[in-house]
């Protein structure tokens, strides 16, 4: 395959990852004002036990798969990827059974792990926390299938069936969240565990829509893919197991390191809510908290981080061919290029919406929890240029077939989160879990950016320059967007959803068209993004010819 195809697939299936992220953050604001802050600390305890077992269900397969099939393609074997195919999905069908089952009968266990003591309850119930577990889990019978279907596909460079099938079940998942959620609170009204059960049933009823999305790729192009297999004159003729060796050398790296964000995650879960609690803190506050730390800001956190990964993401094949052709000079301005990406759209993105937390919270999510929300929100919120260089660091590490330092530094990493994480929160309150994720984070990125400094012989001297320079706009940019808060306070006082909105699209506005001025006619901009936005090339050449 060309590289052209390789670079343009790539960039269809960012392009569908960002969409679905971008889905993922919108429906949160709505099912937020149906089941409050509450309901989405419940969602999140059978969600996250969920997403955890997923990745373990499926370790990495569709990446895994897709290596796997396009290397003996480009061998002009396609018998070996069809019969590892067919293998994966009965395999896949077993362990998404097994998955179900465990976390199914699991439930009621899960939920005493979140909270110890049930006869203390003050929120959610110990039932509705079982029966949410259940429901979600139900989505565990279909995704490892999918999975093997979309890495089958990818494995031939063709990337819009898993780009489709993944938008496709986002917007089935959350018209049937929003529209059951609706009905069960807003008409019937019903009990909000019963709702939010239910919204954790969406997985299930999403995962039907894309795997018919992929059934349909299938039937439509079998007969292309079974004419190429019949056209193959090479087969190695490999046993199950030196394939499935062979496989999961792939996929238990890949699959680690995407379980960086739901591990953290998993780690607050169980910790998160007791810390709280033996602090003194009710457990209504406390799930409010949780709500907040894991649903409502981490989603907005994710924006940046989906934005730059989406323009980045698309120079890992690049950053991996020239690696294997041994080009040190582009593979070096390659991982440049991505870090300079990084930097220029998270810095300002993560201080921007730390100084506009409590505005921000409010209007998207209203003022019922607005004090807690708007300060767990500006202490986290600079975790979005954490969460997009771990990401970013470690794609190029597996472009670099260097990704078991990637591993290492997540596993020191979760450890010592698990080790403080429950001391900082008792102390420090909620905020005690942001700091620990930012110490875990911390020390992933620096094992990842000296692997990357070692082994490619990178020098971050530049970087750095590049990143000074980006932090005095964004420190501009940070007191207009101060005062202009400040100002416009004064005139219409934080007191409601409309005055709250006044405040906040002025301040973005101003900080945003700072920010731009200083990159573009510094021609930062044009540096980092001319390629991709060509209208700043132009005002570069503009500017030097004058």
């Amino acid at each position: 395959m060309s590289d052209s195809k390789l670079l343009r697939g790539t960039m269809i299936l960012t392009a569908a990852t960002f969409i679905s992220k971008i889905l993922g953050l919108i429906y949160i604001f709505p099912f937020s004002a149906i089941v409050g802050q509450q309901g989405l600390a419940l969602y999140a305890y059978g969600y996250l036990p969920y997403t955890v077992i997923l990745s373990l269900a499926t370790m990495g397969v569709p990446l895994a798969v897709s290596k796997f099939v396009a290397k003996y393609n480009a061998l002009g074997d396609y018998y070996t990827g069809r019969r590892l195919f067919r293998s994966g999905l009965v395999v896949m069908s077993i362990t998404g059974f097994m998955a179900f089952l465990m976390l199914f009968f699991m439930a009621p266990v899960i939920s005493t792990w979140i909270i110890k003591d049930p006869s203390e309850l003050q929120g959610s119930s110990m039932d509705d926390m079982i029966f949410t577990i259940r429901m979600v889990s139900t989505a565990l019978i279909i995704v490892p299938i999918m999975s093997v279907i979309r890495g089958y596909f990818q494995g031939f460079q063709s990337m819009g069936p898993t780009a489709v099938s993944q938008v496709v079940e986002q917007i089935v998942r959350i018209i049937f969240i929003l529209s059951l959620t609706f009905l069960i609170v807003g008409v019937y009204q019903g009990n909000i565990g019963t709702a939010v059960g239910f919204a954790t049933f969406g997985a299930f009823v999403g995962a039907i829509g894309g795997l018919s999305v992929l059934l349909y790729y299938w039937f439509k192009r079998k007969e292309l893919l079974n004419r190429q297999m019949s056209e193959s004159t090479i087969d190695h003729q490999i046993s199950l197991k030196k394939m499935y060796r062979e496989l999961i050398s792939y996929a238990l790296p890949l699959s680690f390191v995407g379980l960086a964000i739901p591990l953290y995650q998993l780690i607050d879960l169980f910790t998160f809510n007791k810390a709280l609690m033996a602090s003194g803190v009710s457990q209504a506050d406390a799930e409010v908290a949780f709500g907040v730390f894991s649903q409502s800001s981490h989603k907005l956190i994710l924006i940046p981080v989906a934005l730059a990964t989406a323009f980045s993401i698309t120079l890992v094949p690049t950053i991996t061919k020239s690696f294997i052709d041994g080009d040190e000079k582009l593979l070096r301005k390659q991982v440049t290029q991505t870090y300079q990406i990084i930097l220029f759209l998270t810095v300002p993105a993560a201080v921007g919406l730390s100084i506009l937390s409590y505005p921000a919270f409010g209007v998207l999510f209203g003022f019922a929890d607005v004090e807690i929300g708007g300060s767990i929100l500006r202490y986290y919120a600079p975790i979005a240029v954490f969460f997009s260089l771990f990401a970013v660091s470690a794609a190029i590490l597996q472009g670099m077939n260097k990704q078991k330092y990637a591993v290492i530094g997540l596993v020191i990493a979760l450890v010592v989160k698990l080790a403080s994480n429950y001391w900082a929160i008792y102390s420090l309150g909620a905020v005690g879990g942001v700091l620990t994720t930012y110490v875990g984070y911390a020390i992933s990125i620096a094992i990842n950016v000296w692997a990357i400094g070692k082994f490619a012989n990178y020098s971050y001297r530049f970087i750095l320059k590049r990143f000074l320079l980006i932090s005095i706009f964004v420190a501009v940019m940070a007191i207009v967007v101060i005062v202009l808060k400040h100002v416009l306070e004064l005139v219409f006082p934080m007191t409601g959803w409309l005055n709250a909105l006044i405040i906040l699209i002025p301040s973005i506005a101003g900080g945003g068209f700072v920010y731009l001025f200083f990159t573009v006619r510094s021609h930062l901009a044009g540096h980092i993004l001319g390629h991709r936005f060509s209208f700043l090339r132009w005002k570069k050449k503009k500017s030097e010819a004058q």
